[in-house]
């Protein structure tokens, strides 16, 4: 393999569902119906449900990886994208050898350290201290090479205090930063890391991101599974999209990210009721949105500085849900998010929502510059429990416009923002404004008045 880490060969992976089986039956029950198909000429013996069989004809398979082949060289950062449900768990379980291929085959190279859920390889009866040190051994590590690192591990986790407490008494955040800091601390030639780092808060997610760039500019292997476009383009230097089971695109990250998202793009002009690549507990189910002007016609352009309103029509799966709130983020051609409209921000969370009805944002005075934008939309119920999650719900293209209200359209290098501002002109000497500007700067300071002269004849 040379400089290879990774070499993956018509990888595929297989899984059965849909397959039903009988409940389990106690002894007498078996033996009756063992009894029973012995005497029975319209049934065959392999068809009579047993002990936990499956029912025949009730059963499917589909192939969560189909034919998946590339190589990875030392040192190189690979990001891994996709929608819900294409495949890249499944690829990372199978090169952790956590799972095993239905068909090819994956060589690598190198220890492997691998964070594909929150405490993946941690026992819930032993404390922090003693799984790192378990870690450590599964990795192949000596006991010294494991002290050497574990004061530097419990201080990126910020678990001191709880090190010699049995994990299965950590939160998830603990568990998370501890399992991160074993992860990535313990020297694995390989590292691979699964969107578990959406668990985390914004600092360690910043953490975690600038520790995955230590290791790589150390010349050792990162795959990162990520949603997050910006964490991939900025750390990544090369991208896989996996669609379906398949790669997709294989390229530098702008080209790979960019035809990801005019993919998903494409998924727009369903019905949201018709999308199956989405997240939560479907609760309260989006089923279609509706993008207007200030004259209340559907669009899909606008002008920019334009008021625009989204109307949203919801579906619930029982009776009403309570505590619901509504989030639409809008996103740039990278994945980014710019800004998002949030109902908690604005106290207008809802105290209860019943069936069949529909939910209005306005915003009034777009702030967006030309351009085309994605909206993904959140809801959530009972506090924050995730009920329905739609990435690339609509598109929005914004068009050059009045938005200063000065006859003026807005220029194509104007950045993806506009805002309202104003310019003056302070008229008088210059050399004697800047004077008098450092003057006051110094008598902020507190200097004393001879100072001040001084640096005034100065």
């Amino acid at each position: 393999m040379g400089d290879l880490a990774i070499r993956v060969e018509n990888l595929s992976k297989q899984y059965r569902i849909g397959a039903k089986r009988e409940g389990y039956k106690t002894l007498r029950e078996q033996i009756s119906d063992n009894f029973r198909s012995l005497f029975s000429r319209n049934v065959k013996p392999s068809a009579v449900p047993g002990h936990g069989a499956p029912v025949l004809g009730s059963d499917s398979t589909f192939w969560a990886l189909n034919d998946v082949s590339f190589e990875v060289k030392r040192g190189e950062v690979i990001g891994i994208i996709g929608r819900n449900g294409a495949g890249k768990s499944t690829l990372l379980k199978i090169l952790a050898c956590i799972t095993e291929p239905t068909e090819g085959q994956a060589q690598i190279r190198g220890r492997v350290g691998s964070l594909l859920e929150v405490g993946t390889g941690f026992h819930p009866e032993l404390t922090g201290r003693e799984n790192i040190y378990l870690n450590g051994a599964i990795l192949g590590m000596r006991r010294t090479e494991i002290e050497r690192k574990f004061d530097e591990i419990v201080a990126f986790a910020e678990v001191d205090r709880f090190i010699d407490t049995p994990v299965k008494h950590y939160s998830s955040g603990m568990y998370l930063r501890l399992a991160f800091a074993v992860a990535a601390h313990l020297e694995p030639e390989i590292l691979m890391v699964d969107e578990v780092l959406a668990v985390g808060d914004a600092a360690f997610q910043k953490k975690c991101l600038g520790k995955m760039g230590d290791i790589a500019q150390h010349g050792r292997t990162v795959l990162f599974v990520s949603h997050s476009m910006g964490a991939i383009t900025s750390l990544c230097s090369r991208v896989l999209v996996i669609g379906e089971g398949r790669i997709v695109f294989d390229d530098v990250p702008d080209i790979a990210v960019a035809g990801y998202l005019k993919g998903i793009s494409g998924t727009s002009s369903l019905l949201l009721g018709d999308r199956v690549d989405r997240e939560g507990n479907q609760k309260l189910r989006f089923a279609k949105l509706t993008t207007l002007s200030r004259l209340g016609q559907p669009v899909e352009t606008l002008p920019a500085g334009d008021d625009l309103t989204i109307e949203l029509d919801y579906e619930l799966a029982e009776g009403p849900i309570k505590d619901v709130a509504f989030q639409i983020s809008f996103l740039d051609s990278f994945g980014r998010i710019l800004f998002v409209c949030l109902t908690r921000t604005v106290n207008s969370t809802f105290r209860e929502v019943t069936p069949g009805g529909r939910v209005r944002c306005i915003v009034p005075n777009l702030p967006l510059a030309p351009g085309t934008y994605s909206l993904t939309v959140i809801c959530k119920e009972s506090g924050y429990t995730l009920a329905d999650k739609v990435d690339g719900a609509a598109n929005i293209t914004i068009t050059s416009g009045d938005f200063f209200g000065t006859g003026k359209v807005t220029p194509p290098d104007a950045g993806p923002f506009m805002v309202k501002h104003s310019w003056e002109l302070v008229p008088g000497d210059a050399t004697r404004v800047a004077a008098q500007v450092g003057t006051d700067r110094a008598k902020v300071a507190g200097l004393p008045d001879r100072q001040l002269q001084a640096q005034s004849s100065d």
